[in-house]
């Protein structure tokens, strides 16, 4: 069995220093038929721990009526995270928040202890217990200790930042919280606490966030940049939750505890109220910052979105009516997450791959540096001017140097950064004084890191102008870089290439002695975006494919699959052995060839919209779909639609909604879920009043009218699923 530990930097996986990705589902949010798949897909994407609240209302809304199929097994969830070759962080509570019904508290619950999480009342205590008893229940077996996945737990969620108690009685309330824990059962190595805004911890591991903007802030405009683009040392977003109040500082010695992160905003869930944008390159820089100020875990919240389960008494929202501050969708909680609510991956999923692949392979070095910020980098959000650098780094044992990694940020959601000419990036004096990049010239929204003294085969890569992402560890290495940094006067690389290392370019690579024998692969920045590390037979490839792809093992080999709504094709490196079914090869420039599947993306079913009635306040659709039953794996419908939000029905029922955040992103459904019968369904769409007191980033044309509330364009994407066995 390995062991899982940590010190004062960073996490240990047995004997190793280890910088995982940790990425949250909640399967209470997604059907059961489909988490082995999210899950392979999570996976693909890098993610090493999967974490997931136990949502109370979502198992027990009436009291002593437990509910654990379905949707809500958590044990068959915990056993394919098993099954997939995952770990596990389970989110015990007993509040949550989530965006949920009272924080994911039962309405009978708060009936009988009002006070809930502001009291230290034996009351309480008792139901938690019974709770934390049903769950022990459902994941008894699957624990480290026994084989499982189960290597950590999280006691409550913000305590003492969003609610809660504060001070001595805090402290004591987690502590009875956590003895409870153990004495369930829950013998886990790691036991963790948010850290946030003043929560309390109790001696806990604190595990921090950061969200690239604040939908829950009460105002209706836009709000001051975030600081989580500037590199530093507090590890401290004084952003999280300011609708419950801003928490101010923390309450644990940062000196004793690694920097690890378990709410990276993956996406923004918006509410009515408030409409930001979640683009991906936004979580990009955001996490490169976090990486640069000496984050050893990075951990996103969510990392794949879903969808609120049926109630049996009310719907299971965030809503005002119930004491938040906010209203949210009811069903929708797709998040803009990196994998959305119905599965399909966008932007951001790509922008977090390019980090999580370079963990996986360099991430116990990372792991084991140091920080360094230099006096001259800014410190607030507010300065656009200066550019802000970060250096990692440690001091090799053999040869005396120092080696790590140089961090640029100039990125700053939705503000403009000036741009900066010939750059010399040095060292710092704790980083390496003899260390001095080529000059580059760094852009606004650029943001990137570079390695210095880094080891690549047998020989030294003083400094390089690319980024690394993997290695391919075959008889003969290969080092994967992509364009990051643009050389003074000079464009980012835009064509991908395979060379020997004695080759590559030396306005990129700076290699200092004799140059490596292995061989250097040099992908753009989109080619690097849409990159896979595939093992099959003994052997590692790079893989690149604008498709869906995720890997699948079984019986010991490895298949490839693929999804997509147009024709299927991915370029490798090395050649594959042989050429999988179905497929035709052909040799490309840069050193690659391209795998092309023999057959046409699938014809989409006719989908038609039209308008039954409108009123002042909504405007009422019917749309039907045809019967799909062609070998298609599933059916997106995208919604183009301008109003202020919007519901679908089916035979009376709501099945989805969605708050409209601009006429550029449209409301994307999958219809596997809900059958490959022929649909006639009814969307609502309700009036968007030009002066109603709401935050909309990107607000329609209203074209004179005082409201809008219509249908601008229905579109099918018709997706096959394939499979290439390597």
């Amino acid at each position: 069995m390995i062991s899982y530990s940590f010190d004062n930097k960073s996490l240990f996986k047995g004997e190793k220093r280890w910088f995982p990705i940790m990425g949250e589902i909640h399967y209470s949010r997604y059907p059961d038929s489909g988490w082995k798949e999210a899950l392979l897909k999570m996976k693909e994407g890098g993610v090493d721990i999967v974490s997931s609240y136990v949502i109370w209302i979502h198992h027990e809304e009436i009291e002593n009526q437990f509910e654990w199929t379905g949707w809500r097994d958590l044990r068959k969830f915990v056993q394919t995270i098993k099954e997939c070759g995952l770990s596990m962080i389970l989110r015990i509570g007993p509040w949550s928040h989530a965006e949920v019904r009272h924080g994911g508290f039962p309405d009978w619950l708060l009936a009988k202890c009002p006070d809930a999480r502001n009291t230290n009342d034996e009351k309480y205590f008792s139901e938690v217990e019974k709770f934390y008893k049903a769950i022990y229940e459902q994941v008894k077996g699957l624990l480290l200790k026994d084989g499982g996945p189960i290597i950590g737990v999280q006691i409550e969620n913000e305590f003492g930042h969003c609610g809660g108690l504060i001070g001595d009685s805090g402290e004591a309330h987690m502590k009875r919280l956590e003895k409870m824990a153990r004495e369930t059962g829950f013998d886990v190595p790691l036991y963790t606490a948010t850290g946030w805004g003043g929560a309390v911890t109790a001696g806990l591991l604190p595990v921090m966030g950061g969200y690239c903007e604040a939908p829950w802030d009460p105002r209706i405009t836009e709000i001051e940049p975030s600081g989580n683009y500037v590199f530093t040392y507090e590890r401290n977003d004084h952003a999280i939750g300011c609708d419950f109040g801003l928490g101010e500082g923390i309450t644990f010695d940062m000196t004793k505890y690694p920097y690890l992160t378990a709410e990276l905003g993956g996406g923004l869930q918006v509410t009515l109220k408030r409409r930001p944008i979640a683009q991906p390159k936004d979580i990009g820089a955001m996490s490169l910052a976090k990486m640069g100020s000496g984050c050893n875990l990075l951990g996103y919240y969510m990392y794949h979105g879903g969808q609120n389960p049926e109630g049996k008494l009310t719907t299971l929202e965030e809503n005002i009516a119930t004491g938040s501050l906010n209203d949210m969708s009811i069903k929708n909680y797709d998040f803009r997450a990196p994998l959305g609510e119905y599965g399909l991956p966008n932007g951001t999923y790509g922008e977090i791959k390019l980090y999580s692949l370079f963990a996986h392979d360099f991430g116990e070095f990372l792991a084991s540096t140091e920080t360094d910020l230099p006096d001259s980098n800014p410190i607030t959000p507010e300065n656009f001017s200066d550019l802000r650098t970060s250096w990692r780094y440690k001091e090799c044992e053999k040869c005396g140097k120092k080696r790590g990694f140089v961090f640029v940020n100039n990125y700053q959601r939705r503000r403009k950064m000036a741009g900066h000419k010939n750059v010399v990036l040095a060292s710092t004096e704790k980083s390496g004084a003899d260390i001095q990049f080529p000059a580059i010239d760094v852009a606004d929204k650029d943001f990137f890191f570079l390695p210095f003294n880094m080891k690549v085969a047998d020989g030294l890569l003083k400094t390089s102008l690319a980024t690394p992402l993997c290695v391919l560890n075959n008889q003969r290495k290969v080092y994967v870089f992509y364009s990051a940094a643009k050389p003074a006067g000079s464009l980012a690389e835009k064509d991908s290439s395979v060379c020997s290392a004695k080759d590559a370019s030396v306005s990129l690579y700076q290699f200092e002695g004799e140059v490596p024998d292995c061989d250097i692969v040099t992908l753009s920045r989109e080619d690097a975006l849409n990159a896979h590390k595939v093992s099959a037979n003994g052997k590692e490839y790079l893989v690149v494919t604008d498709s869906v792809l995720f890997q699948n093992n079984q019986d010991g080999k490895t298949e490839l699959e693929f999804e997509d709504c147009k024709k299927i094709s991915f370029k490798a490196f090395p050649e594959l052995e042989k050429v999988p079914e179905g497929f035709s090869a052909k040799k490309c420039g840069g050193g690659f060839t391209v795998y092309t599947f023999d057959q046409d993306g699938a014809e989409s079913p006719k989908v038609s919209c039209q308008k039954i009635s409108e009123d002042e306040k909504t405007a009422v659709y019917k749309i039907s779909v045809e019967s799909w039953q062609n070998g298609l794996d599933d059916l997106f419908i995208d919604i183009g639609y301008a109003g202020n939000c919007a519901r679908l029905y089916e035979n009376g029922k709501l099945i989805d909604d969605g708050i409209f955040i601009g006429e550029n992103y449209p409301w994307s459904i999958g219809l596997k879920r809900y059958g490959k019968n022929a649909h006639d369904f009814t969307l609502e769409i309700d009036a968007l009043k030009k002066d109603a007191p709401i935050f909309i980033e990107e607000w329609p044309d209203f074209a004179g009218q005082g409201s809008l509330k219509k249908v601008n364009g229905i579109k099918a994407r018709a997706f096959v699923k394939i499979s290439a066995q390597l």
